[in-house]
């Protein structure tokens, strides 16, 4: 008769289900820190579909999308999942496992109890319309990253996958190392592979930014493997070694560069040109390490707001920049001539289907892919390995901790097929890069309407913009000078006018409009232009009635300190004032 529950490192007879199980859970009382969320708990042994298997975890691999779940933000996971209609009130992550199938669905084929297996994490419903019709999975509205967005991840002694997520796992690696690397290997290859014009290919140049993470560890390799020559960016030098051993033509610190953020704007000439000179001088560096003035035809990109600038620039004419997050932020900015002019491309990438993962792994079983398993952690330790994430001190490379396996080291049955380099990270390695913002946060879509509450959350406090507006225009006219549009802004101590023609705001000069216009030009030059030369055309304006927290959204998004306030008369939008980020923060820290 089976048991009712298993200790931990003591496996069931293969095939044996026992009706309990022990597991890692995070409950929504007590979303938070890692030490807080995860908590060890016993549970039953999730029933599996016609096409599921269940799966005795072995080792689990740690990536960031738990710390989020154990958050509960920005996705509360649980509540998520309750409103698609599972019942679970508990969340079980975890997104890399290795292990053995102890049961299979009717319908499974690919895999029988016993095969030893290692776990993508792409998951989608093998009835979608778009699925049956051989439209790629990761664009179904199905798809779901398993252990994250799905529950019964690998953090217990049983997983709930799909059969198809299973591949088969390399006898040469121990069951730490294979449970760490499919997640971002599999990401990585499609981001190389997964675009047939813009697929890695014989003496490709590839910039690879992160080098010794899990993500760029797993791309320096799978270039090499294409016959392609990687350039990996790093944070300090003393990563060189491990990039180069991976296979990296050599590295560049970026570090030694200062021009990374948002483009300066196109008119600011000296910050563009400051810039220009970064972005330049970052190019050199790449063909110093090259030996030859070449560029790099595929960028791997996954910082985003910080770098995007300078790896559009950089990009080969005709080559790609592939991007897969924006650990640096969201909101990047581009030159848009080398985008078009250079015939560029930007790619977004996301995770990988079953046939980019399985070609990654047929990596892996040839001895083609080091796992870059920087640190094990015991079953114990499941918390402090995520902990370490969220405090940003974690190890580079790929981490793993023990569920079913009873010991370090275990698992490994055969030799490697081909020799490898040692690679090892430097003693006391940890992460200086920002904390990466979420991967695989829902996205609203065009139809969709707000959550429950969500509509009180993005509220304005009934402010409108009449109430803090400056009445009137202090204003000017097209063909005015410069000089008289500076007298107009002393005398009024004001930071910019409104150019009208007849009742229409046709631009705005403000100071930094005066102060570009003055380079490259002597000061008698720039003092006889009209303000209809140095005017931004056009004006970002609002109406009387407009909520001041729109008015203020408007504002950020167009990096902008002002709003021209229009009244509608007689059919046409009159300016009638300004509002300007000054009011808003004499409002917030004055009448508070």
């Amino acid at each position: 008769m089976a048991k009712e529950l298993y200790d931990i490192g003591k496996a069931p007879p293969v095939g044996e289900v026992p009706p309990k199980m022990h597991a890692w859970l995070v409950r929504a009382e007590r979303f938070g820190e890692p030490t807080q969320a995860f908590q060890k708990e016993v549970v039953d042994v999730p029933e599996i579909g016609d096409d599921e298997a269940l799966v005795y975890v072995m080792a689990a691999g740690i990536n960031y999308n738990n710390v989020w779940a154990g958050l509960g933000v920005p996705v509360n996971v649980i509540k998520a999942r309750n409103k698609q209609g599972e019942p679970e009130d508990f969340h079980i992550g975890g997104s890399d496992a290795s292990g053995v199938i102890y049961k299979v669905g009717k319908d499974v084929t690919n895999v029988k109890v016993g095969d030893e297996v290692v776990i993508h994490c792409g998951t989608w419903d093998r009835n979608c319309p778009w699925v049956t019709s051989g439209g790629d999975p990761m664009y179904s509205s199905t798809f779901r990253i398993w252990g994250y967005e799905t529950n019964y991840g690998s953090f217990a002694q049983f997983t709930r996958v799909q059969a198809h997520q299973c591949m088969p796992k390399p006898k040469h690696m121990t069951w730490g190392e294979s449970a760490a690397y499919v997640l971002v290997g599999a990401t990585a290859y499609r981001m190389l592979h997964g675009w047939k014009e813009h697929a890695v290919r014989d003496g490709d140049v590839v910039l690879i930014w992160g080098g010794a993470g899990g993500l760029g560890s797993m791309a320096i390799q799978i270039a090499k493997a294409a016959g392609a020559t990687s350039i990996a960016v790093i944070s300090s030098d003393d990563k060189i070694d491990y990039c180069v051993g991976l296979g990296a033509k050599g590295c560049i610190n970026r570090k030694h560069f200062d021009h990374w953020g948002m483009l300066p704007h196109w008119k600011d000439n000296v910050g563009y040109g400051k810039w220009l000179k970064g972005v330049r001088a970052f190019g050199a560096a790449i063909w110093e390490v090259l030996g030859d003035k070449r560029s790099p035809r595929i960028v791997f990109e996954h910082p985003g707001e910080s770098t995007i600038p300078t790896s559009m620039f950089v990009c080969d004419t005709g080559g790609s920049v592939v991007i897969c997050a924006g650990t640096t932020g969201f909101n990047a900015t581009v030159d848009l001539r080398y985008l078009w002019m250079r015939q560029k491309r930007m790619q977004g990438s996301h995770f990988a289907n079953d046939e980019q993962a399985y070609a990654m792994n047929r990596l892996a079983l040839e001895g083609k892919l080091n796992p870059c398993l920087s640190r094990g952690f015991s079953y114990d330790d499941l918390p402090l390995a995520h902990q370490l994430m969220y405090e940003n001190k974690h190890p580079h490379g790929n981490m793993a901790v023990l569920i079913g396996a009873a010991e370090f080291g275990a698992g490994k049955t055969a030799e490697t097929p081909m020799p490898t380099a040692h690679v090892s990270l430097p003693a006391g390695d940890v992460h200086t890069t920002p904390h990466p913002y979420p991967l695989s946060v829902p996205l609203p879509e065009v139809a969709e309407k707000p959550e429950e509450g969500l509509e009180a959350i993005l509220a304005d406090d009934g402010t409108r913009v009449k109430e803090l507006m400056f009445y009137g225009l202090v204003a000017c006219n097209p063909n005015d000078t410069v000089e008289t549009v500076a007298k107009i802004m002393v005398e009024n101590d004001v930071h910019a006018v409104v150019v009208k023609a007849a009742d229409e705001a046709i631009g705005v000069v403000s100071q930094t409009d005066m102060v570009l216009a003055r380079q490259g030009r002597t000061a008698e030059q720039a003092r006889h232009l009209a303000a209809s030369e140095i005017m931004t055309k056009g004006c970002a304006t609002c109406d009387l009635e407009t909520p001041l927290s729109d008015a203020v959204s408007t504002m950020t998004r167009l990096r902008v300190h002002r709003l021209i306030v229009t009244e509608r008369r007689d059919g046409r939008d009159v300016p009638v004032g300004v509002i300007s980020m000054t009011d808003v923060v004499k409002k917030l820290l004055v009448e508070g």
